[in-house]
């Protein structure tokens, strides 16, 4: 599997949305592969991450991503942003639908993932969901990093605690604190990336 060399993000586009297999994923470039419940601001992360406004359309309507977007990154990798799972007004159809692309993507097909970053809500801790994906990743043996998105959202004097909390949930996998809005860890998962 190629490397990812450069330091830093050059280039970012968007290439399309996948419902299922698709010739572009069988590339030889590496997948890293962005999942979380919806609205734990997947979106704003992958926008901060390569400097872009408006790459991945962010909203605050939870469940609106219902198809696998790729982004193609420094024309080196791609970054592969899943729908939010868990959003329980979401139709049964469309919450099972969504469901099963993501167990296709991560489970079922031939794809590997270089590495997978779940997002989860750092206020509100890892949800049944969060661990339930997190097991799934575990069992598959996919490299996981999680990224304890909206920090900005906790009291400072009870940050250290809660993100002590989660690590004690999620077990030895590292932890990015994050926070779009300070602007904060967007360096750190910018570099574990391009590892």
């Amino acid at each position: 599997m190629n490397n990812i060399k450069p330091s830093s993000i050059k280039s970012a586009v968007f290439v399309r949305g996948l419902t299922g297999p698709a010739d572009i994923l069988n590339d030889t470039k590496p997948q890293i592969a962005l999942i979380g419940r919806s609205n734990v601001g997947k979106s704003s992360v992958i926008n901060s991450l390569v400097n872009q406004k408006d790459l991945a359309r962010t909203s605050s309507y939870p469940g609106r991503t219902q198809e696998i977007n790729l982004f193609l990154i420094n024309q080196a990798f791609y970054l592969v942003d899943l729908p939010g799972y868990g959003y329980a007004k979401l139709p049964g159809s469309v919450r099972d639908y969504i469901e099963d692309m993501i167990n296709w993507y991560f489970f079922s097909s031939e794809y590997k993932q270089k590495k997978v970053i779940l997002i989860i809500d750092a206020n509100v801790g890892p949800t049944k969901n969060d661990l339930d994906m997190l097991h799934s990743l575990e069992i598959a043996e996919k490299e996981t990093i999680v990224v304890a998105n909206k920090i900005d959202k906790i009291k400072k004097s009870e940050l250290n605690k809660q993100l002590q909390k989660i690590q004690g949930i999620i077990g030895s996998h590292k932890i990015i604190p994050c926070s779009v809005k300070d602007k904060v860890g967007i360096n750190e998962l910018r570099k574990e990336m391009l590892s």
